[in-house]
């Protein structure tokens, strides 16, 4: 057992999986390397996977939407489809790869995090480059993978004279990567459509990460997300245009705008509505943080039922059984990770010490 009064987590004994596979001396020698000099690069490996997951499955969607229109092959896409494959890859994402980093796949989310200091600056910008460039070459690899049909559909529009007033629009083959706005919408509307549903995003996403939230036990706080992106999608990419989702993760839209530059040059950049796709959703995430803290949050939340069961003056839990189990595996997983010794320590200090290292990153 850790040192008693070093973390309130209930103390178990936990089976690793490091305890029960045999592994080569090869293999231990990496692990060694990677939970120590090494772990800041895994985190970062994880976040652009991550980001890469849910662009390379929207923008891939929206590909086969915006090119069968023009190369008229209607029917390989639609607007339900481009939600449910962001959503797909969202799940993807949150469950390969956020065990690892945490999960946070977006700059806005990654500043939520500094602002309550559960990471450091330093870390911080490394989860942000590393979240943009996974943007960047999932959009290149979608480029390459559709290519034959993207040019096929520039010569059709150049045939036809429409080229230069439709390459850099929502409908465009431009627009498969970055978003551009439709000419004559206001931008002050799209800005709100953005900033809220951003917004509401967020909320969902700050109440999934809440361990005293009995309506959304860790199983299922990738899905209640996934979904949350999907519905906005589903509802409001038409106030941006058609065929386009609205921007909501400042990663997925200046990566896709860098891959869309390095391919097109300045005529993708978008103009003035590129700033509100990529700024917009981390303010709206920020303030939807806050709220959720300042307003919905509540360290003594209980259920209806266990305010019941307390006349019987029987303990309240604050963190719900299935997320203290939860946030126990983590804190095993760093504890082993980190050949921390479950043992009582000959030096009590330092293990207390280490133990609150652990705590603070999980």
């Amino acid at each position: 057992m850790a040192v008693a009064g070093s973390h309130h987590l209930r103390q178990r004994d936990f089976v690793h999986l490091a305890d029960i596979k045999p592994r080569s001396n090869a293999y231990i020698a990496w692990e060694h390397r990677r939970h120590r000099q090494a772990h800041w690069l895994v985190e970062c490996a994880a976040e652009f996977m991550g980001v890469f997951f849910y662009v390379f499955a929207g923008v891939g969607s929206t590909a086969s939407f915006i090119l069968s229109g023009t190369a008229q092959l209607n029917g390989l896409g639609s607007l339900f489809q481009i939600g449910t494959a962001y959503a797909f890859g969202i799940l993807f994402a949150i469950v390969v790869c956020a065990p690892t980093s945490g999960g946070h796949f977006n700059p806005a989310m990654t500043i939520a995090h500094l602002i309550f200091k559960r990471v450091t600056p330093a870390k911080a910008l490394r989860y942000i480059v590393a979240q943009v460039l996974g943007a960047y070459v999932a959009c290149l690899l979608v480029y390459v993978q559709w290519r034959d049909l993207i040019m096929e559909v520039i010569e059709i529009l150049e045939a036809a004279g429409k080229l230069d007033a439709v390459m850099f629009t929502a409908n465009g083959p431009a627009g498969i990567f970055a978003i551009y706005a439709t000419p004559g919408v206001s931008l002050g509307r799209i800005f709100l459509n953005e900033f809220v549903c951003d917004f509401l995003i967020g909320l969902v996403i700050w109440a999934c990460l809440d361990p005293t939230n009995f309506s959304a036990p860790p199983a299922a706080g990738p899905w209640i997300i996934s979904f949350a992106y999907a519905v906005v999608v589903w509802g409001y990419s038409p106030v941006t245009a058609p065929s386009q989702p609205v921007a909501t993760n400042a990663a997925r839209d200046v990566g896709a705008r860098l891959m869309a530059l390095t391919i097109w040059g300045m005529p993708a950049g978008g103009g003035s509505y590129a700033a509100i796709a990529a700024l917009t959703n981390i303010p709206a995430t920020l303030l939807a943080v806050a709220f959720y803290e300042f307003v919905l949050a509540d360290s003594s939340r209980v259920t209806a039922f266990e305010k019941y069961m307390s006349l019987t003056s029987l303990v309240l839990p604050v963190v719900t059984p299935i997320h203290a189990d939860f946030l126990a595996g983590h804190l095993a997983h760093e504890e082993h990770s980190q050949g921390v010794i479950r043992e009582a320590s000959a030096s009590p200090n330092l293990d207390e010490k280490s133990h609150e290292q652990i705590i603070e990153r999980v």
